[in-house]
């Protein structure tokens, strides 16, 4: 057996995330932890150090976690800095499992948001020791006073508890560090056991394969020894073990509780899956470690590239983007009117507008996608049944039942917006569930929604009703049966798979009358005229016609008599017939990527 390197001694390990709201500071209070440890030097350091993808910075949201590991009074401190938008919970939940402690990061002038409570309810559940605090206590707007009771409320502490820190400035920030040494638990691990390291993450580079971060739970991993994933029971030779300080630094191996990364330049990017254990092939353990519930996609869209040719571009991309997003899933799907693609889920909306930016600008692909939707699963009348994740795949024939996914919604909002948030929610189907005063004037209204309904415009229509107060956060709840139909749009006759979308019965002509008058602008006029109908079923519930272009036959009779006149415009007339009976509507790739951009609206105000 191979000597032991010289590990960290586990009782001065000291594992920690840090879970807030976008835009309460939590990349700027990681930013001012890295300076005070000194792993980053004055001159190196940027704003939003750990971000380190473009996206998060031009938008100022952190959508990987990262992990760095940090000297502190004799300590080693390995932080984990987590998203905080609902769509990547599924991100905060892995790292909440390499941790055991959490800091609770709450804007002082904002107070307590939905998903940041999402994420405390997961944190508890993962038995996380919590640091309560305050951040941006320098702003003129700030109450901490009213904000630390609010807080102290939610979790059981008292007030005096709650730490304040201004992640700008640095004030507080040296308390913090000191308290998460005293309070938060050292790891707990069998040293001399087989090892067990949990994959909390991975990312692919282009140069060395995988490279996979790991949480050592027991026993030790070595460079000397090879590694086996105890999912596929591969085993791997161990290129490299190290910490990320911020940037990687190979050491002789990581001991129990230590956060840090293996590669072993593995180049298939299934082979290292999130959420799997990693022992050694020699000194094998036999139980693995409890993974990770796999996330359930909530939104479903197909993505096509522009040009035909790069459609196993994409399907390499979106491998690799794969591993880098364990939440992503997606399947090969073909479209008369598209072409090639493929069929994706993602975890909501931005989830689904991150990963189409992503695929643009890191693999330089240009790409379609399609209105986005959710599944639906169609009993008939013989009681066979159909799950539908395509609008083209909703059965003909006799339907006795739709059911869709609904979901749990929590806002919390000043109370001067509750007139304004219910009748938002009745006007989407809605049910109320009961509501709560957090305090005097704040309060929690819970719904259950059709998740169909707030996939679209909900959150802007939330934020622009309550003045950018309100915030949102949601869970799958089930399903339920409701009254559904399927809209086609049909060019001359012909259903345009694209264009297709499950709708409510009621709202079935709106989005009938929509898609038809958009088409009449964005489709250029041909030969013949072409009629553009909205159908449920064999019944047309809108129609629009786009003229046809007419050549001037009478330009050449001055005068004379109207018979001769007559003549030329039913010979023409009957030109027109035929050429519509053989012709077909060329639809531009402008109209389609036109139609289906702006059909549910976008995702931008989602923060």
């Amino acid at each position: 057996m191979p000597s032991v390197p010289n590990h960290t001694d586990p009782a001065v390990i000291r594992n920690f995330c840090i879970i807030a709201h976008i835009d309460h500071g939590k990349s700027t209070l990681a930013d001012r932890m890295l300076q005070l440890t000194g792993v980053v030097e004055g001159r190196q350091m940027r704003a939003q150090y750990l971000d380190r993808m473009d996206i998060e910075r031009e938008r100022g949201i952190t959508i990987k976690s990262q992990a760095v590991r940090l000297p502190w009074r004799d300590h080693v401190l390995n932080l984990i800095d987590t998203p905080g938008h609902v769509d990547f919970s599924y991100e905060v939940s892995r790292s909440l499992e390499a941790c055991e402690g959490a800091v609770l990061l709450v804007d002082a002038a904002q107070g307590i948001e939905a998903q940041t409570l999402a994420n405390l309810y997961l944190a508890l559940e993962a038995d996380l020791h919590i640091i309560p605090v305050l951040n941006k206590i320098d702003l003129p707007a700030a109450q901490p006073d009213k904000y630390a009771e609010e807080i102290a409320g939610i979790i059981g502490v008292d007030p005096a508890e709650v730490l304040r820190v201004s992640g700008k400035t640095g004030e507080g920030v040296e308390e913090l560090l000191d308290n998460i040494v005293k309070t938060v638990p050292a790891p707990q691990g069998d040293p001399d056991g087989p090892a067990r390291a949990l994959i909390f993450d991975s990312v692919y580079d282009t140069y060395r394969g995988v490279v996979t971060y790991v949480r050592v739970i027991d026993g030790h991993l070595s460079r000397r020894e090879k590694s086996l994933m105890m999912s596929t029971g591969t085993a791997h030779e161990t290129l490299e073990v190290g910490v990320i300080s911020p940037e990687p630094k190979p050491t002789d191996g990581l001991g129990v509780g230590e956060v840090g990364y293996l590669i072993t330049g593995v180049k298939d990017v299934r082979q290292a899956r999130v959420g799997d254990t990693v022992t050694g092939s020699a000194n094998r353990a036999t139980e693995a470690l409890a993974g990770y519930r796999h996330p359930r996609p909530m939104v479903f869209s197909g993505l096509y590239p522009l040009d035909g040719d790069d459609y196993p571009e994409l399907r390499d991309a979106l491998d690799k983007l794969r591993l880098n997003d364990a939440a992503l899933v997606y399947e090969p799907e073909t479209s008369l009117a598209l072409g090639f693609g493929f069929r994706c889920g993602f975890l909501g909306l931005l989830h689904m507008e991150i990963v189409r930016e992503r695929l643009e600008r890191e693999f330089g692909l240009s790409l379609i996608s399609t209105a986005p939707n959710v599944v639906y699963r169609v009993v008939m009348e013989n009681a066979e049944e159909h799950r539908v994740t395509n609008p083209s795949e909703f059965p003909e024939g006799k339907i006795g039942m739709v059911y869709e996914p609904i979901v749990k919604a929590t806002i919390l909002s000043p109370s001067d917006h509750i007139g304004a948030i219910m009748e938002l929610c009745q006007g989407r189907r809605g049910v109320l569930l009961g509501m709560d005063y957090l305090s005097e004037d704040r309060v929690e209204i819970r719904y259950t929604l059709p998740l169909a309904e707030i996939i679209f415009d909900f959150f802007d229509q939330l934020k622009s009703r309550t003045r950018g107060y309100a915030s949102l956060d949601y869970e799958p709840s089930g399903e339920q049966e409701s009254d559904l139909v399927k809209v086609d749009i049909l060019l001359q006759g012909e259903s345009v798979d694209a264009f297709s979308q499950i709708v409510h019965k009621e709202k079935s002509r709106e989005y009938g009358l929509m898609m038809t008058a958009k088409l009449k602008e964005l489709i250029p006029r041909q030969q013949f005229e072409v009629p553009i109908q909205a159908a449920v079923g064999a019944r047309i519930i809108a129609r629009e016609n786009i003229r046809a272009i007419r050549k001037d036959v009478l330009a050449k009779c001055y005068g004379g008599d109207i018979s001769r006149k007559r003549k030329l415009l039913e010979k023409q007339k009957e030109g027109k017939k035929r050429m519509k009976t053989i012709g077909r509507v060329d639809v531009p790739q402008e109209a389609f990527v036109a139609a289906l951009s702006t059909t549910g609206g976008t995702e931008k105000g989602k923060k």
